[in-house]
């Protein structure tokens, strides 16, 4: 045990990096898997839980390709789970000099189990629409957890100042409310449409064709506050304008990949692609938003809120 601990490391490393790349791709990844159950109408291919079937922890071949597939993404869920106990077991040394490292992979390990449990909520009520779309939801704020926690493995401890203007603050803000709202339309908009995860599974009975257009409105907005954003980073030379062209490009292909599902009839492929991006797009915005501050030396503290300071940093 002692060499165990001795092993942990005591500042970040390689090792910590590398994990902690792994559990946020893991936590796409198993997002896309949950995706395929959906679209295969997999969704109650384990009709109960937790064991798969009552007499079963694992699917049957009497289950078919759909037990295959549910079985394997609770599977993964279990593998992300492993993932989540090491990287919250390799920070522990640090839980004092990164206290962010620490509480960033705790709560997201917390959010594992918590998963499982909605997982199996919406088994048992024969996936209703409503406990899919939380599942969905908190997939997402898991996903920006671990981005934090990427971001944190390459950041500098310690006081942090504001490094744009006040009025490019304001405008990042407004575009991660406009990409919530986006990302939780979506949710509603594919709870109404024919991807219900099974055959005999309700949905929520709204229009869904009146909520995709309502679901296109906080996404074009998206994109043109991300624009004003890009143009204010670009002239201003901002340091995360990298990022916010990173956010436009993810913006673009999600937009691109929405109407043309939606001029195709919803195919379960494009569908699939459309919810691992809304993924990598909460990703991308938690990244913009981490990088409106950067570390300081202990001496500045002051906030930029002009063009003049903007562009010295």
């Amino acid at each position: 045990m002692n060499r165990i601990i001795q092993w942990l490391p005591t500042q970040v490393d390689r090792r910590l990096r590398v994990l902690g790349w792994v559990y946020l791709a893991a936590q796409i990844f198993l997002v896309g898997t949950g995706g395929l159950v959906r679209l295969t109408s997999s969704g109650l291919g384990c009709p109960t839980w937790p064991r798969c079937t009552a007499d079963s922890i694992v699917n049957t071949p009497e289950m078919g390709i759909h037990g295959v597939i549910e079985f394997g993404n609770r599977l993964l869920g279990v593998v992300l789970g492993l993932v989540a106990i090491a990287a919250f077991v390799a920070v522990l040394r640090m839980r004092r000099s990164r206290p962010d490292l620490f509480t960033l992979t705790l709560l997201a390990g917390l959010g594992i189990p918590a998963q499982a449990v909605i997982g199996g909520i919406s088994v048992l009520t024969q996936l209703n629409p409503y406990v899919v779309g939380l599942h969905f939801v908190i997939s997402v704020g898991l996903v920006g957890l671990c981005t934090a926690f990427v971001y944190g493995l390459y950041t500098t401890p310690g006081p942090r100042v504001r490094v744009v203007p006040l009025w490019f603050l304001i405008v990042t803000h407004l575009t991660s409310f406009a990409v919530a709202i986006t990302i939780v339309v979506g949710i509603l908009t594919t709870g109404s449409g024919p991807h219900a995860g099974d055959a005999d599974a309700p949905r929520n009975g709204l229009d869904s064709e009146l909520l995709q257009h309502v679901h296109s409105w906080p996404a074009y907005l998206t994109v043109a506050l991300t624009l004003v954003l890009l143009v204010g980073a670009v002239v201003l030379r901002l340091p995360l304008r990298r990022w916010v062209l990173l956010l436009l490009a993810v913006e673009v292909a999600q937009t691109a990949v929405g109407l043309i599902q939606a001029n195709l009839g919803l195919p379960a492929i494009l569908v699939g692609i459309h919810m691992v991006l809304a993924c990598v797009l909460a990703s991308a915005m938690t990244a913009v938003i981490l990088n409106l501050k950067q570390p300081v030396p202990l001496t500045d503290h002051r906030p930029s809120d002009d063009r003049t300071d903007a562009r010295a940093l």
